[in-house]
């Protein structure tokens, strides 16, 4: 059954490719084991390594071969990952434990773990503060981790469920409230939020990527439309069509492209022509729920997990709402080059 759903889905991608010659393409599928389902994918281009949060651990892989050269284990509930390389950490959250596992970036090992807020998600490392921050999605707040020391600092209210956040390396970080339509802005010096913007015409904000020296964010949006935002004051420039179920989005800084992955199997690539205004140069074709990626800015490509899915079920314990499971041994990640 895997090789069968391997070659299906790469004669499906191969024909979407052929009628698309330029931009992004599918350049290499990537068996990787383990069971159950994904959420985010980090990438540390300067270390060039790829980490993906997968069920009960976070899979490594090499970001110029693809091959898996490592995991994070165990993880209950991974949900994302965020390195913190002047300290020599990593930092997984454990979604079913409300805790954060501490891992040594050299050695992959598990060092300690951090006590969170309820259901940590989303998680970042904010480079001017140098500060790992935690979006406990449960709890509507923030945990705030000093990378170095490896312990908890403090934690920030946030009124709401937080989705995904960037950091501008110069002590703001943005969040999206995905229950609120709203985004806030965080003094991450002094861990505290200061100022919340109503996302006019976006709702259930979810994923989020940010161009720094324009000072634009992207936020995805769950009603089919990438929302351009000011980062200064908070107001929608424009928005535009992408996938349904948004749940990643990346900007790319040498490109001027920002990304956006969905659960209809899309891939949406929008060009930048200036800073107020953007068009839709590319929509890719990608399996289903596959609606998270990562982006390696040093060779532009793309890291798009992708699984084989069973029918939906009755609602039970483990699966309140019945969706489809991944199926066994179909794991794996689409690379793209461009």
């Amino acid at each position: 059954m895997r090789k069968a759903l391997l070659l299906g889905t790469a004669i499906m991608l191969a024909a979407c490719s052929a009628q698309q010659p330029q931009g992004y393409h599918l350049a290499k599928t990537m068996p990787v084991a383990g069971e159950g389902g994904w959420d985010f994918v980090s990438v540390d281009s300067s270390a060039r390594r790829v980490y993906i949060a997968h069920s009960t651990k976070a899979d490594v892989l090499d970001a110029d071969s693809g091959d898996v050269i490592g995991e994070v284990m165990p993880i209950a509930g991974a949900h994302g990952v965020a390195v913190a390389p002047e300290a020599g950490y990593g930092f997984a959250t454990n979604g079913k434990t409300d805790k954060v596992t501490v891992f040594d970036l050299k050695t992959l090992a598990a060092k300690s773990e951090i006590k969170t807020g309820k259901k940590p998600d989303g998680i970042i490392y904010d480079p001017a503060t140098k500060r790992v921050f935690v979006f406990n999605g449960g709890s509507d707040s923030a945990s705030v981790i000093n990378a170095a020391s490896a312990k908890e600092i403090g934690t920030i209210a946030l009124k709401g469920k937080p989705e995904f956040a960037v950091a501008d390396g110069h002590g703001h970080v943005y969040v999206n409230l995905e229950d609120k339509n709203e985004m806030l802005a965080i003094d991450s010096r002094h861990m505290k939020v200061m100022k919340r913007w109503p996302l006019a015409s976006c709702e259930e904000p979810s994923s989020l990527a940010m161009d720094e020296h324009n000072q634009r964010l992207f936020a995805g949006c769950g009603n089919s439309k990438l929302a351009v935002v000011n980062a200064k004051d908070g107001h929608v420039i424009t928005t535009l069509p992408i996938g349904e179920h948004v749940d990643a989005t990346a900007f790319d800084p040498s490109t001027r492209e920002i990304i956006s992955a969905a659960a209809d199997g899309t891939l949406t690539v929008i060009a930048q022509d200036d800073a107020d205004h953007y068009h839709v140069a590319q929509t890719i074709k990608t399996p289903l729920r596959s609606k998270t990626f990562g982006l390696d800015e040093k060779t532009h490509r793309l890291f798009l997990p992708s699984a084989g899915f069973g029918p939906a079920t009755a609602p039970s314990k483990d699966n309140p709402n019945g969706h489809p499971q991944v199926l066994p041994g179909t794991f794996n990640v689409l690379i793209f080059d461009r």
